[in-house]
């Protein structure tokens, strides 16, 4: 990140209420917005009763829609794919004029796009707009002090971020556009990041201030905002140029786009741990997603730095903190286990599940396949100590439930000694790691017979005191040192995967 310096104005710190300034309305946004029904927008039926005259209309947009969540599928952004995945319903409708993604109160979330206006725009704007309304969803959890979000200023930063991220990730130069109306001329869809730039670099310049350069004016979330907040008459969004600054009612920035906090948390959370598990199965649109959200956020404060530490999206580039709960480690190993299982995923049509859909009225999705090959993992428990139960509980829970994964236990102190979990095993005097690394290699025959299969990832629980040990190969195998123990693993050279189980808590 580059490193960089800025005034700041007295009284604008995130901690602080800001100063209320004469603001300008920024140019941008589609000034031939057509009035709207005032809708409850978690209504599915008054929904779609506001449909277009036209059906060819809805069909066309409908076609355009799909389409584009292919896209984001096969190869634009697997955040995306997975959040429109989860909203089970995709309404045609005039009620909005021109998409959003409606968080209820009831956990579910509802796509709901105008028919007219992805006709209007084509395919490529069609991209530009899902890509915009799943940022915004993101932004909204991760940003939620109320005094930040009450700042007019804030929507604008938000739009310029929004739209800089996603005209970069879909390699576009410029807005969509679109004609409303009858020899109408061509007019940008949203804020353009850059048009702003340039009335932030003027308003500076006036000011004999030294503007940031682009590139990091739009590096973080809280960076444009801050930096908006220097102008002399910071710039603030025009209501039209979003549907989530307009009311049902018409008002501006009264928040009528529904969005319910734990819905809105609950579904993003769980589309970035779907990112996340991707990216760690070496899935690059995904790592490259992930690690963005991670950069933009930056500033962000403890909440949404623990929000990325409990997803594990620091381990992408090999950061791992030294000192975590018990929570934090079970979080690394499955991490650290779907990258030895690495495999891609594929996009597959469900031909019986599809064809259910399409009889109930549905659209039908594509579906992902898990893992293509079955994968081996060996689990290696040191009883040359205690080992607490609540560890192997939840190994064991851990590769069940773990789908394409065959799982093959043993124990071992001076010896190796097979075991199906559930079974008492009992320790004897010793430990000897090279005879674990001979078995899984398959040169150390136990009770007459040797491991045939080569493990895929070999976990190992112990406390690390025994002679040091170099497998054949090293990047498969994860070691979980007990407390009290030598890590000596993190140390090896190479290094293997290696954390602390904190075995004293739950």
């Amino acid at each position: 990140m580059t490193t960089r310096q800025r005034k700041e104005p007295a009284g604008d710190s995130p901690g602080r209420r800001p100063r209320r300034r004469a603001s300008a309305r920024v140019a941008g946004g589609g000034r031939h917005v057509a009035a709207r029904p005032a809708v409850d927008l978690t209504d599915r039926q008054a929904l779609l009763a506001c449909q277009p005259d036209d059906p060819a209309v809805v069909e066309q947009a409908r076609q355009l829609k799909d389409a584009a969540l292919l896209d984001f599928g096969v190869r634009d952004s697997v955040v995306v794919s997975w959040l429109y995945a989860k909203c089970h319903h995709q309404i045609p409708t005039t009620a909005v004029a021109t998409a959003a993604v409606v968080a209820a109160g009831d956990g579910s979330c509802l796509l709901l796009y105008n028919p007219e206006f992805f006709v209007q725009i084509g395919l490529a704007g069609v991209k530009f707009v899902l890509f915009h309304e799943v940022r915004h969803l993101v932004h909204r959890h991760l940003y939620i002090d109320e005094e930040l979000r009450a700042d007019p200023v804030f929507d604008l930063a938000a739009e310029v971020s929004i739209n800089h991220v996603v005209l970069t990730r879909l390699g576009r130069k410029d807005l969509p556009t679109r004609v409303a109306g009858p020899g109408g001329k061509p007019e940008p869809v949203g804020v353009d990041p850059r048009a702003v730039y340039r009335r932030y670099r003027a308003d500076l310049a006036q000011q004999q201030l030294t503007p940031l350069s682009y590139a990091d004016f739009v590096a973080t979330d809280l960076g444009v905002y801050h930096e908006l907040k220097r102008m002399s008459t910071p710039l603030v969004a025009p209501a039209d140029a979003c549907v989530h600054l307009v009311a049902a009612d018409g008002a501006e920035r009264g928040g009528g786009v529904p969005a319910d906090p734990e819905t809105v948390a609950l579904v993003v959370e769980a589309t970035m741990a779907e990112a996340v598990r991707a990216a760690h199965r070496g899935n690059g649109v995904a790592r490259g997603e992930m690690l963005d959200l991670l950069d933009r956020s930056e500033g962000g404060g403890e909440r949404i730095s623990r929000l990325w530490g409990s997803l594990g999206v620091g381990a992408l580039r090999g950061e791992t903190p030294k000192t975590r709960r018990v929570e934090w480690w079970k979080r690394w190993l499955a991490d650290t286990l779907a990258s030895k299982l690495r495999d891609g995923t594929r996009l597959v049509y469900p031909k019986k599940q599809g064809a259910v859909l399409l009889a109930l009225g549905h659209d039908p999705m594509l579906s992902r396949r898990g893992q293509e090959r079955t994968k081996v993992v060996l689990i290696a428990l040191d009883t040359s100590g205690s080992m607490p139960d609540a560890v192997v509980e939840w190994l064991t829970s851990l590769v069940g439930q773990t789908d394409g994964v065959e799982s093959h236990w043993v124990s071992f102190d001076g010896v190796v000694m097979p075991f199906v979990p559930g079974e008492r095993v009992h320790g004897g005097g010793g430990t000897n790691f090279q005879n674990v690394v001979d078995y899984a290699e398959g040169r150390l025959p136990v009770n007459g017979r040797r491991f045939e299969e080569r493990p895929d990832a070999v976990i190992m629980v112990t406390d690390g005191y025994a002679a040091e040990v170099t497998p054949a190969d090293p990047d498969r195998w994860i070691w979980l040192i007990t407390d009290g123990g030598d890590d000596w693993p993190d140390r090896h050279h190479p290094p293997m995967a290696c954390h602390r189980v904190h075995t004293g808590e739950r």
